[in-house]
């Protein structure tokens, strides 16, 4: 009997999965690797369990029929996320109109004196197991959405150049407010002597 000396191909990394073109495949491919980054971003955006449950399903919903449009012009992880955001942060506005809540940018929030936010015990386990996350989801509740979303991913661990591909901000710019995210985390999360540093995440100057 011959053996083959051919290798089997390489385990391709999340979001690099074949060229998927059928929708369901590509939704399917989208949930297997993400699935549970979309459960984090959905405790980001909403805290009310009810809501963030619905918020959850819209974003799967709107997930799903986008995959009809998808032309690979950047990767399923791009896409995912860019997707899951903007459904996100539309839900994050309308309830900004219905409860007159108020939101700030990292530029307010950097200058205002830090407040002792009660922790949302319902979240602990749930956003990040090494941070303190009910402090850490009060501040992210604080920030409008574009600012938000950069966190957000941030805290993935997405990298500056990946960041820039979803949100469309220059790199540059992303490392400007990566360094200003760290220094508004390593002030306001309680307990903590530095901000979480994910893997790959860039270090602005």
């Amino acid at each position: 009997m011959t053996t083959s000396n051919t290798a089997p191909p390489a385990p391709l990394p999340p979001g690099t999965a074949p060229r998927l073109t059928d929708p369901r495949a590509l939704y399917d491919a989208a949930v297997a690797d993400f699935g549970p980054a979309l459960v984090r971003l959905a405790h980001g955006y909403e805290r009310d369990p009810d809501r963030r449950q619905d918020l959850l399903q819209d974003i799967h919903f709107a997930l799903w029929r986008s995959f009809a449009s998808f032309d690979h012009q950047c990767g399923l992880r791009t896409w995912t996320y860019r997707v899951a955001h903007n459904v996100a942060s539309s839900h994050v506005l309308r309830d900004r109109r219905h409860r007159a809540r108020a939101m700030v940018g990292l530029e307010v929030l950097e200058q205002s004196p830090p407040q002792e936010e009660a922790p949302d015990e319902h979240l602990a386990g749930r956003l990040d197991a090494e941070r303190r996350r009910g402090q850490l989801v009060a501040l992210l509740e604080r920030l409008a959405p574009p600012d938000r979303q950069l966190m957000l991913l941030y805290l993935e661990g997405l990298d500056a150049a990946a960041i820039s591909e979803v949100t469309g901000l220059s790199s540059a710019n992303v490392a400007t407010k990566v360094h200003r995210i760290k220094r508004i985390l390593a002030a306001r999360v309680r307990g903590a002597s530095a901000p979480p540093s994910p893997t790959g995440v860039v270090h602005g100057n």
